[in-house]
């Protein structure tokens, strides 16, 4: 009977670990979400700060100057350098749904233009993958993962298997540039190497900033 009692004792309370850690996810608003991976949200870094009162919603999900800045001028160039009529350049926060329960935020993502236009009006995620992809630091909440780079990898491998040929992650703080192909070695690099985009087009981060001074 103190066996049965035990076994009863602990079900409640895993049931109540159950019910507070629904409540809490329930507390969560979903415009506080910037990623679903699988079913399981990635929140917006310092989330927690917004459900205090801390900090606004609009300062979790708005960008630094550099963020903004890089984002226009890899933007201006890729606009200009690529042919308008086979490619389509789109940035801001894309979503891309890359599988059920599955979406990531994109920052500049490189389209063939046959492939996206079917989406351009439509006010929903796009559901075909891009050819590049290039990610400016990450504005996601990386607390939950083991390391920061755990969630780096975990996008750069999933955007990977569900189709994108390229993926450039551009790190603001270290200057570094992470640059992943599938069936290919992944590299790091410097901000003044020259970075192999699409087809013939390469670019240079250290040239662009430098030109835009």
């Amino acid at each position: 009977m103190a066996v049965l009692t035990e076994e009863k004792r602990l079900t409640n309370k895993n049931k109540k670990t159950k019910q507070t850690t629904t409540r809490k996810r329930k507390g969560i608003p979903k415009a506080l979400i910037y990623e679903m991976r699988k079913g399981s949200p990635i929140y917006y870094r310092d989330y927690d700060k917004v459900l205090s009162g801390e900090l606004s919603l609009e300062a979790v999900m708005g960008s630094s100057g550099l963020h903004s800045w890089l984002l226009d001028i890899v933007i201006t160039f890729l606009k200009s350098a690529l042919n308008k009529k086979t490619y389509r350049v789109l940035y801001g926060e894309i979503g891309y749904k890359l599988a059920p329960k599955s979406w990531y935020n994109l920052d500049i993502a490189i389209w063939e233009k046959e492939k996206i236009k079917p989406y351009l009006n439509e006010d929903t995620l796009v559901p075909v993958p891009p050819e590049v992809v290039i990610e400016i630091d990450t504005k996601a909440d990386l607390r939950k993962f083991n390391t920061p780079m755990d969630y780096f990898h975990r996008k750069t491998q999933d955007l990977l298997d569900s189709g994108v040929k390229k993926v450039i992650w551009i790190f603001t703080k270290e200057k570094k540039v992470w640059v992943a192909e599938g069936e290919k070695p992944w590299l790091i690099v410097d901000f003044d190497f020259d970075i192999p985009v699409i087809e013939d087009l390469t670019i240079n981060i250290q040239k662009l900033m430098e030109k835009e001074e």
